[in-house]
């Protein structure tokens, strides 16, 4: 289905970018690449998995040829245990044999991780070339498609490997997520989650009055395009103050600290980022009631939220030093000090760095 685009703004100081969001819009990317600057002729390497390639990569391929554009496909194996330097390699040989120059452009199109290892290849390849994200997922049209944070995974915890690199374009079709696993729209929902706590209470709000969070095919194409305006706008503002994560862009890491535990030590892949992260909101929620600072029934609202969208908020059973010593690897700890995004309400969050040991095991030990 196609709809009149909206464009949600992303004002960079250096070098501001749009956000493209309408259904159809894949099959015009050529000609919003022409609008965005890129000249006809450029030689375009577009990274992705077969999961998406599949049904989309003609599409793509076909609009960007049509715009008088020289593009070659790569496809990637899928999956988080794929996020590597050997990954990175692949997209870096492709991009020797496509003769990728300076003038030249990559397009990640896919999810998360897709986005990630293209845009940190990017950004490596001739000391840097430009990237253009075209999300698949709804967690990486909300989040990781935009703001140019680009990386792969070390065997010692998540994105300790990358580089900030901002994409020219976010182009994001919704019609792509009607062949998304319905445990990756889930997935997604959790970063939507975020923004509504860290700082939409209005979007919390609206969350909460629908009926239907974790279905895709039951949420109406207006409510999902509005879904995915204010989490864009979020970012996008939040990411303008904020470029390279000095102090407020750390808020966006809310539910993250605990959510890379679990991935770190459950294993990549055997929780989706998504699944996570809405773990690590409930574990930093109760840990935010657990020193006092926000109330029980906030709590619980959030709580509520979570399980609508068809998420847990359960910790697994992990060894308690194993949490700490992957919590003190975390690259956000700063001087030997974990931070922690810590909800005052909903809508207002905090950046503290003086919780205590005993109560970070009291609030984990109450969602086990």
């Amino acid at each position: 289905m196609s709809t009149k685009p909206s464009r949600v703004y992303v004002p960079l100081e250096k070098e501001p970018y749009e956000v493209v969001i309408g259904g159809g819009g894949l099959s015009l990317i050529g000609d919003e690449l022409i609008k965005a600057g890129f000249k006809k002729g450029s030689k375009i390497l577009v990274v992705s998995n077969p999961d998406v390639g599949t049904p989309y990569g003609d599409i793509c391929l076909e609009s960007l040829t049509k715009s008088g554009f020289s593009p070659t496909l790569l496809l990637i194996k899928a999956g988080e245990d794929q996020k590597n330097n050997s990954t990175i390699e692949l997209i870096h040989n492709a991009a020797f044999t496509a003769k990728l120059e300076r003038s030249s452009l990559m397009i990640a199109l896919g999810g998360g991780v897709v986005g990630d290892m293209t845009g940190f290849a990017a950004a490596t390849w001739l000391r840097g070339i430009p990237i253009v994200q075209v999300p698949t997922t709804l967690l990486s049209m909300v989040d990781a498609a935009i703001g140019g944070k680009t990386g792969v995974n070390h065997p010692g915890g998540k994105n300790l490997i990358g580089a900030f690199h901002q994409p020219k374009l976010v182009l994001i079709d919704p019609n792509t997520l009607t062949t998304l696993p319905q445990r990756e729209f889930r997935a997604g929902m959790a970063e939507v989650i975020k923004y509504a706590v860290i700082g939409d209470l209005p979007l919390f709000e609206f969350l909460s009055n629908l009926t239907e969070l974790s279905n895709p095919s039951k949420i109406e194409p207006d409510v999902l395009n509005k879904i995915l305006e204010r989490s864009a706008a979020t970012k996008a503002k939040i990411v303008a103050r904020d470029e390279r994560e000095s102090g407020l862009r750390a808020t966006l890491n809310y539910g993250h600290t605990f959510g890379h535990v679990v991935e770190t030590l459950c294993g990549y892949g055997n929780y989706l980022h998504g699944e996570a992260v809405a773990i690590g909101m409930a574990a930093v929620g109760e840990l935010a009631v657990e020193i006092c600072n926000w109330s029980r029934e906030d709590s619980e609202r959030q709580r509520n939220l979570i399980l609508k969208a068809g998420l847990s908020t359960k910790w697994p059973k992990l060894n308690i030093e194993d949490v700490f010593k992957t919590l003190q690897a975390d690259k956000k700890v700063k001087g030997g000090k974990i931070r922690f995004i810590i909800p005052r309400a909903i809508g207002k969050v905090e950046i503290r760095n003086d919780i205590k040991r005993e109560e970070i095991e009291s609030s984990l030990k109450k969602l086990t």
